[in-house]
């Protein structure tokens, strides 16, 4: 545990963004394989739950959660899947 007062402080904020953090890179998986899921089912929605999950994918990366070449690696790969669909 930390002695001086603004390391304490870090710690706390660390945490709380860490919990933040951890809550966007969930939603980010979730849709991605909500969007994977719905071009293997060829659901006639897919198109648009890929937008989601690209959407959702440059948020992460505006945030700085992810990497904007992780981001744009997702989602080339993403895109990829849906005109392989059809």
């Amino acid at each position: 545990m930390p002695n001086i007062k603004s390391a304490k402080k870090r710690v706390l904020v660390s945490e709380v963004n860490y919990l933040r953090n951890k809550a966007v890179r969930s939603n980010l998986k979730t849709m991605i394989k909500k969007a994977e899921a719905s071009i293997a089912d060829n659901a006639a929605d897919k198109a648009e739950v890929v937008n989601q999950a690209i959407k959702t994918i440059d948020k992460a990366a505006a945030k700085g959660i992810l990497h904007k070449n992780c981001a744009a690696r997702k989602k080339s790969a993403l895109i990829c899947k849906l005109n392989k669909a059809g």
